[in-house]
């Protein structure tokens, strides 16, 4: 019994702070009366833990509300990220068009602004010699038109940067909305741990004690009582403990008791068949 079917692995730890919470604040509560002389709070704990899947199906209907709705919150976390990426994907398969427009849209300022910048230096240096070369004219156009150029690749650059923010900012869930459904996840799981306490743990260890006084005996000597395994139809599980078997000289328990001899003496003058008497 120490595996509850529908209780998943990542719920576990959560069971078992539940669990120690009320092994915690068991001495005060007089529903528990005996805690600590009967059964400690280890015995308990062991005992609850076996009985994991009796114990928790007690709170089955409000763990189902819980586990469904933390899989509901899962998956609206995984879905915009999914539309997220859907758009840029769309534009991927748009054919080869869509590649050569970032590539131009990204090379040209910064081709167009290179270009300017060297025809414009090697214009006005020749307008510095005298007299001026005739190509100094050209060079300077040239570079001015390549300055007109990249300003403009630069704008067209931005303007692509605005409209995707704008596009992924149109995709984004609000923040509310996850907020709100963070908050019915932590309603549910409280009410799952309330559920449980009430129906489940407190429950069983009330039994537990109940149990544990009636299957107690008064130890040898007026020494500590010993836990037997539970009367037949009991609902808990068997604790695993024993007490040992005590039986005093007189009833003889189940051994026989060892015999002694004493030694042989003999006197002087019968020392054996070495030493013949005179």
């Amino acid at each position: 019994m120490n595996s509850a079917p529908h209780l998943l692995t990542e719920d576990r730890a959560e069971y078992e702070r539940v669990l120690d919470d009320a092994l915690r604040h068991a001495p005060g509560q007089p529903e528990l009366a005996g805690f600590g002389q009967r059964l400690n709070a280890e015995q308990l704990r062991t005992m609850a833990l076996n009985a994991t899947a009796l114990i928790t199906a007690a709170a089955a209907a409000e763990y189902e509300h819980f586990v469904r709705v933390r899989e509901q919150l899962r998956h609206a976390a995984r879905s915009p990220a999914l539309s997220a990426v859907a758009p840029v994907g769309a534009e991927a398969d748009g054919g080869p068009g869509a590649g050569l427009g970032a590539v131009v849209t990204v090379l040209a300022p910064v081709l167009a602004g290179t270009a300017a910048v060297i025809f414009l230096l090697v214009g006005y240096g020749l307008r510095l010699l005298d007299p001026a070369p005739s190509f100094a004219g050209p060079l300077l156009t040239a570079g001015w038109f390549f300055a007109a150029i990249a300003a403009l690749g630069i704008l067209v650059a931005g303007a692509g940067l605005l409209i995707t923010a704008l596009r992924n900012r149109a995709t984004q869930v609000p923040a509310g909305g996850h907020a709100d459904e963070t908050t019915a996840v932590s309603e549910a799981r409280d009410a799952w741990r309330r559920a449980l306490l009430e129906r489940g743990i407190l429950p069983f260890l009330r039994d537990a004690l109940a149990e544990g006084t009636s299957s107690q005996g008064v130890g040898p000597a007026g020494g500590p009582a010993t836990v037997v395994p539970p009367r037949p139809g009991s609902r808990l599980p068997k604790v695993g403990y024993s007490g040992p078997e005590f039986s005093s000289p007189r009833e003889g328990g189940s051994g026989t008791r060892p015999a002694f001899t004493s030694p042989d003496f003999s006197s002087p003058a019968h020392g054996g068949p070495d030493h013949q008497p005179e």
